[in-house]
This record gives structure tokens, C-alpha cells and sequence, in this order.
């Protein structure tokens, strides 16, 4: 009954963070649209570079 399996594990972790974004959400909601903002920011980099990066290869 001690034993925690790689599926529960996998669960608690992922309802951990889901908890930890919620409460930074409702508890610094500037600081987590700041972070929201620079994730996207960095995705749109990162696919801006890619293309970049195709457009060489022809």
C-alpha cells in the first residue's frame, strides 16, 4: 500500500504544478502574466529562428 507507482507519481506531480500555477496565478496575477508573456515571447523566437533556419536550406 506504500508503494508509489510511476502513475500515481506521474499524477501528483502533474496536479502539484497544476496547484502551484493556480496559486501564483491568484496570488501575483501581474508577476504570472509577466511570465506568460515572456514564455510566448521565447516560443515566437524560437519559431521565428526556425524559419530562418528553413529558409537558408533552400
Amino acid at each position: 500500500m506504500g508503494v508509489v507507482t510511476a502513475v500515481q507519481a506521474k499524477k501528483l506531480i502533474k496536479w502539484g504544478a497544476i496547484g502551484m500555477a493556480a496559486f501564483y496565478l491568484l496570488n501575483k496575477p501581474a508577476d504570472a502574466a509577466q511570465t506568460v508573456h515572456g514564455a510566448f515571447n521565447g516560443l515566437v523566437t524560437a519559431g521565428n529562428s526556425m524559419a530562418q533556419f528553413f529558409a537558408q536550406l533552400t
